[in-house]
């Protein structure tokens, strides 16, 4: 029997909102605050979403069960599958001794630390959130920072800063597609008006990855990089998702940004290279575990076979993200799954949407065309060119699942408590919340975006969850509803860097179990500001000249601009 929302039960939408918000508030209080181990922490915050769902928001038991299974099997697949492929990539490469050969080989590039963050962790990993996306940068970043003697600490929080402006456009364009379906708007200007949003960002984060790193005056000595990093990314952003679409924008800004950099630091090294961790980032929790197999990049035979598994996971992810080859390999074999006892049985109604409508909940078992498996094939080729033997292989993916072990159970707590959240409306609630700010909706609309993505780990699920609001709520106050939902997605980015998920992806790929709550502190603040920024951007943008002229005409809306 169907069950509709309810997004006010208690009469007050302050105290709604409160009971709505107290399982997120459990969730990060006690990672946070009390540094309670991640999966406990998620399992506390799962308890209390139930118990909010089913005792105050009249959700039945059955189906708040059952969305919560459903989380924790979208958890397990496919953000799961692809955190135990990459660990296993480096855990092969880290044994044979090639990650030691690859980051010596970063340092030819350039020795300076601050230079080895910036190509990783912007340039390199904005190519994989391109082409994967959910989680992919992150755990690629970490490890490769990890491997070249930055602190788990540097390495993660680090990643996760940088992994903020090509969210928007990851996994070829993901979020926008999905945005455009959810809210009826046109796919092209959401895009282009996303991409009159980002590259200001893609300009600024690289400044502010690296003064988060150094401080300001030691910044300022790599700023010629860092501008060339920051637009040779931002120009190509604008140029894709304005004329192109949504598809290529990160994987072309990345790779056009990698380019320039690469050739900029053939000719420009800074004058007082910093060879070391800054004496803050260093510590005895310091990941450098010893092995038999001495780094050597005497040859260039040897330096190419360190990238070399690196470049197979390239190739993969990007194959295994085209439409092409997702298509095809769905055409072998995927099953789609009906969620018993919750698929099209939760109605959304308004002011969420404009009419009812039943939401469904299939759960998509890709065995093939999941980008972990793309991974997991990268791996075994890499491995076996590295020379091992099946049986190696098998014992090291053993092991593998036992090291990260804790890591899925917190993941797949994670998002049982997002997808409670999302089919029990308590989501919803908050977002109603934001959209009583009138005229400073601009600014709070966005927040609502980040909000988004920092309970359900995904910009794509964050526009699929509040799309149809910004859409609704922009009309109702005479904003471009194109405006809203660009901002719904390009404020979600920078909610990226403290939603759960990512950071319990970020400390097992740095094996840095248990300091989830030391990440959390760390990029919390960096996460707010700048999503304020995007805020008071989407503000200008709103209602002041010359920035208005950014926004399309195109589309209608149904009351005058606030005075």
């Amino acid at each position: 029997m169907p069950w509709s929302q309810v997004y006010d039960p208690t009469g007050s939408l302050l105290l709604s909102t409160i009971l709505a918000a107290l399982p997120v508030i459990v969730l990060l209080g006690a990672i946070g605050i009390f540094e309670i181990k991640a999966h406990l922490a998620a399992l506390l915050g799962l308890i209390s979403a139930l118990f909010i769902a089913i005792l105050v928001f009249g959700m039945p038991v059955s189906m708040a069960v059952m969305s919560a299974v459903y989380g924790a099997g979208f958890g397990l697949w496919p953000i799961g599958w692809i955190i135990l492929n990459i660990i296993f990539l480096y855990q092969l490469t880290h044994e044979k001794g090639e990650f030691d050969i690859l980051q010596r080989s970063i340092r030819n590039i350039s020795d300076d630390r601050r230079l080895q963050l910036l190509f990783i962790a912007f340039c390199f990993g904005a190519f994989f959130e391109g082409a994967a996306g959910f989680g992919t940068p992150v755990a690629v970043s970490a490890a490769m920072l990890i491997g070249l003697g930055f602190s788990p600490l540097a390495a993660s929080g680090l990643s996760l800063i940088a992994n903020t402006a090509p969210v928007a456009f990851g996994a070829l364009g993901s979020p926008v597609i999905a945005l455009a379906a959810v809210t009826g708007l046109d796919l092209l200007e959401i895009s282009g008006m996303i991409g009159r949003q980002l590259p200001f960002f893609s300009v600024i984060v690289p400044i502010w990855l690296i003064w988060a790193f150094v401080g300001f005056r030691r910044m300022l000595e790599v700023l010629p990089a860092l501008l060339v990093a920051g637009i040779s990314f931002a120009i190509p952003q604008y140029l894709v998702s304005n004329f192109h679409g949504p598809w290529l924008v990160d994987i072309v800004a990345a790779i056009v940004s990698m380019i320039c950099l690469a050739l900029f630091l053939r000719v420009w090294q800074p004058k007082t290279p910093m060879t070391e961790a800054p004496r803050d980032w260093s510590s005895r929790d310091l990941f450098d575990e010893p092995h038999d197999h001495p780094a050597d990049v005497s040859s260039r035979g040897a330096v190419m076979k360190a990238w070399l598994p690196w470049v197979i996971l390239s190739v993969f992810v990007f194959l295994w993200g085209t439409p092409q080859v997702k298509s095809f390999l769905d055409g072998i074999w995927i099953a789609k799954i009906p969620v018993a006892g919750l698929h099209n049985l939760v109605m959304k109604v308004p002011p969420v949407v404009a009419a009812p409508h039943a939401e469904a909940a299939i759960f998509n078992l890709n065995l093939l065309s999941a980008t972990g498996t793309g991974i997991l094939v990268a791996a075994l080729i890499s491995g076996f060119i590295l020379g091992y033997r099946p049986a190696a292989l098998m014992r090291m993916y053993g092991r593998t699942i036992y090291m990260i072990r804790y890591s899925l159970l917190t993941i797949a707590c994670m998002l049982a408590l997002g997808y409670v959240t999302r089919y029990s409306g308590t989501d919803a609630t908050m977002g109603l919340a934001f959209a009583q700010a009138g005229w400073l909706y601009p600014l709070f609309g966005t927040l609502l975006g980040w909000l988004g993505v920092a309970v359900t780990g995904s910009d794509t699920a964050s526009n699929v969850l509040f799309g149809g609001l910004q859409k609704v709520t922009a009309q109702q106050i005479g904003v471009n509803p194109i405006l809203m939902a660009a901002a719904n997605s390009s404020g979600g980015v920078m909610g990226k860097m403290i939603d759960a998920q990512s950071i319990v992806v970020a400390s097992t790929a740095t094996k840095w179990y248990g300091h989830e709550g030391s990440i959390l502190r760390y990029v919390f603040f960096h996460s707010i500001a700048l999503a304020v920024l995007v805020g008071l951007l989407v503000m200008a943008q709103a209602y002041v000249p010359p920035f208005t002229s950014m926004v399309p005409k195109t589309q209608t809306v149904t009351a005058p601009l606030p005075q």
